[in-house]
């Protein structure tokens, strides 16, 4: 993989735009005029170390758009800090569009994307990501971009601003709707769209108050279910400090180089598991920071807030992939390989409540080890989630439509089935580009350009005109799209998990102890 901008194909125009700062010389490749590496924020260094993002400046002359920004300080996961490294700078907030048409009267649809990363890891440069196949084939307007990650992003830090990475967010939105009609976009049209922790992101911004008006359609994929009480990130955050020698404070923190306080959040996400008496649940699942529940930028959890009404305006797509959790089992080596007593911890830490171990087994009683330790941990951290909040949306007056991805990734002999990622690729229609060979196998197949087709064209149609193709989702027939190579629609696909979660809150998670 690399963050660098790939060589220009097709066309060798240099297309110009004028933004508010100034103006963007980027290329045209393969038809569509691409612009990288726009800053939308100042760089987070230096006195704005851990502050709310500031606009970015402006500049005389043109501004070479060529590359990508140098992405913000990533945690020791599959080699992201290393990718960091390789590009190193401070300019971390910026922006990338891809336009099939930037001409500034064209008023196409927008989608602007959030990466995921679990909160720790996350670049718009990498290679999955390249809108160009999506902007090019789906008429639309498409803007990644990077936003601080970890403990710039999410640490509780006496000092400053919670949720700093959601700020970000909200910076990129804002620096879109007062750009993005000069790259051929209409402000009025705009659809974020995110997976995992940009899924979680996309349900957290649908919350905030700072958020509306910003963008008007949404899709959220495999939502991480994690938000956390702002007693639970201070502890965390104390524990980073501890490592230092440090107060869990601003002015403290801010003497650290970001690549050091990066690591700092590795080394204690290596020992996370000796805090599960005090952190619970994320501490079991090494999850050392999430969106905080701080009642300011974030005043509600995203399931209490779409209950009570605050997107009701807004139209969504919530979805999820079958089998969320068969990569991290392939990951971590259990994948086929569970023991009764591994699952049986599994439902006791994660299921909904104290009697969910008998549940779990009695609403799935050909279930083996492997299936229930699976199941339970993508029912609590994607699945249950996204279902919830369309359920959530529905109930104050939304409107919904629900997914679910059921083509199982041919990568490793099928054993991955329709696992956690999966969408990626397929969304985006980059079939063979960076860690995409895992999933679909060498080469794209007929069957995965087939799944890949029907869910661009879903979301692209979602964002042109609000109607992704299937019925919208209500509380009596619950029809959801299944993505396959024959995509269909079906009721409740997922009773079983449903009946076991409907009561469960999805509230901020707590400290346990002192």
């Amino acid at each position: 993989m690399s963050v660098a901008a790939p060589p220009s194909s097709g066309s060798h125009a240099a297309p110009l735009v004028r933004t508010e700062a100034g103006a963007v010389r980027g290329r045209s490749e393969e038809g569509v005029a691409v612009f990288r590496g726009i800053p939308f924020a100042e760089p987070p260094v230096g006195e704005l170390r851990f502050a709310a993002p500031r606009p970015a400046r402006g500049w005389d002359g043109e501004r070479a758009a060529l590359a990508y920004g140098p992405p913000p300080p990533q945690a020791g996961v599959f080699g992201m800090d290393g990718l960091a490294q390789e590009a190193p700078g401070d300019d971390w907030l910026t922006v990338n569009v891809w336009s099939p048409d930037p001409g500034a009267g064209a008023g196409l649809p927008v989608m602007v994307w959030i990466q995921g990363g679990a909160y720790v890891i996350g670049m718009s440069g990498l290679p999955e990501y390249d809108g160009g196949r999506l902007a090019r084939e789906g008429g639309v307007v498409v803007v990644t971009f990077n936003y601080r990650v970890g403990i710039e992003g999410f640490a509780q830090i006496e000092g400053a601003p919670a949720n700093r990475g959601l700020l970000d967010q909200v910076a990129a939105l804002e620096w879109v709707r007062d750009n993005i009609r000069a790259f051929g976009g209409d402000p009025d049209r705009v659809t974020v769209f995110g997976q995992s922790a940009g899924g979680g992101s996309v349900a957290a911004l649908l919350a905030m108050d700072r958020a509306k008006g910003l963008f008007h359609r949404a899709v959220a994929q495999s939502v991480q279910g994690t938000c956390f009480s702002p007693e639970l990130a201070a502890d965390v955050t104390a524990a980073c400090a501890a490592e230092l020698a440090l107060r869990p404070t601003a002015a403290d923190l801010a003497t650290v180089d970001p690549a050091r306080l990066s690591a700092t959040g590795d080394a204690v996400t290596a020992k996370i598991a000796q805090w599960a008496e005090r952190w619970g649940r994320p501490a079991h699942r090494t999850i050392p920071f999430a969106p905080v529940v701080d009642g300011d930028v974030l005043p509600a959890t995203p399931w209490q807030a779409l209950a009570e009404g605050a997107a009701r305006d807004i139209e969504l797509i919530a979805g999820h992939t079958r089998d969320e959790h068969r990569l991290f089992g392939a990951i971590d080596g259990t994948l086929g390989q569970v023991t009764e007593e591994q699952a049986e911890t599994a439902l006791r830490v994660f299921a909904p409540d104290p009697d969910g171990p008998r549940r779990y087994r009695e609403a799935l009683p050909d279930a083996g080890p492997d299936e229930l330790y699976e199941r339970v941990h993508a029912d609590w951290l994607f699945r249950m989630p996204s279902l919830h909040l369309a359920e959530a949306h529905v109930r104050s007056g939304g409107r919904a439509h629900v997914y679910e991805l059921t083509w199982s990734a041919p990568g490793m002999g099928g054993a991955l089935g329709a696992c956690h990622g999966l969408d990626v690729p397929l969304v985006f229609g980059n079939l063979t580009h960076g860690q995409t060979a895992a999933l679909l196998g060498e080469g794209p197949s007929p069957e995965a350009e087939s799944v890949s087709a029907h869910l661009r064209g879903a979301w692209t149609a979602f964002a042109t005109h609000g109607d992704p193709g299937w019925p919208a989702y209500d509380s009596e027939r619950r029809l959801t799209r299944l993505f396959d190579t024959q995509p269909a629609v079906a009721p409740d696909p997922e009773q079983t998990s449903r009946l076991l979660w409907q009561d469960h809150p999805f509230a901020a998670l707590p400290l346990l102890g002192r």
